[in-house]
């Protein structure tokens, strides 16, 4: 399906192997997008179609010769019905405020990053990101972006990065106070985005990739009915697995 995009234009090139980020022990390669400037809104939206993520100005997938446990996913979030915990989590941080900022650099934004990546991803080298660090992988972006701040009172509690595409929204990263350990951040915001996609009338919240054996990425199956882009069409992936 790749070959509907023009090899003038758009070309697709496979990065070096490096070391997976999701499963110990194994070494990926991505599928990248070049160049960035030829990708606009209206090939963004197609590349997310085919399962392809944005960081920063850069568009990739996953293309793993060995492995196929990255699946891209996606939410029908007119089928969607949150569950009992689901639930829980949205009565618990329902007196958050949420505002839409502009997509520029917020000194508070970047020292709540830092945290975020100190206590979820300790030693992984995102948590010493200066502010031009910082600025590549959060702050460029060729497509239609929302900076999302979620306020309790005047305390800054998360920050949400999400894209709008033809057929839905794409979630791009969210990172939240670490100090809270009984918070359900992460879920309350899946459960916005879902909310806001019903508001916009579109189908689909991305989700990235899901990724079974992944504790970091597995947790996705729990939004239902999920589908997952796997032999080149979206299907849905069944509750448990």
């Amino acid at each position: 399906m790749l070959n509907d995009f023009s090899t003038r234009e758009l070309q697709f090139y496979l990065t070096s192997a490096y070391p997976c980020s999701y499963l110990p022990g194994r070494m990926a390669r991505s599928l990248v997008a070049t160049p960035n400037e030829l990708v606009d809104s209206t090939v963004y939206s197609e590349l997310i179609r085919l399962g392809f993520r944005r960081s920063g100005a850069y568009n990739y997938r996953p293309q793993c010769s060995q492995c196929q446990s990255c699946v891209p996913v996606r939410l029908a979030v007119d089928e969607f019905e949150r569950n009992r915990a689901q639930r829980r989590a949205w009565k618990a941080h329902s007196t958050m405020t949420a505002a839409v900022r502009e997509l520029v650099y917020d000194p508070e934004h970047h020292d709540l990053y830092r945290r975020y990546q100190a206590s979820r991803h300790a030693g992984g080298g995102m948590d010493q990101d200066d502010r031009e660090q910082y600025e590549r992988f959060l702050l460029q972006s060729h497509a239609t972006t929302y900076l999302v701040e979620f306020r309790e009172g005047d305390a800054l509690r998360m920050v949400s990065l999400i894209d709008r595409v033809n057929d839905g929204l794409s979630s791009v990263y969210t990172f939240y106070d670490p100090d809270l350990p009984r918070a359900s951040f992460g879920t309350y915001n899946i459960l916005w985005q879902a909310t806001l996609c019903r508001e916009l009338e579109l189908p689909y919240l991305y989700l990235g990739y899901w990724i079974e054996h992944s504790r970091k990425m597995a947790y996705k199956i729990n939004y239902q009915p999920l589908q997952g882009y796997i032999q080149d069409n979206w299907q849905t992936l069944p509750a448990s697995l």
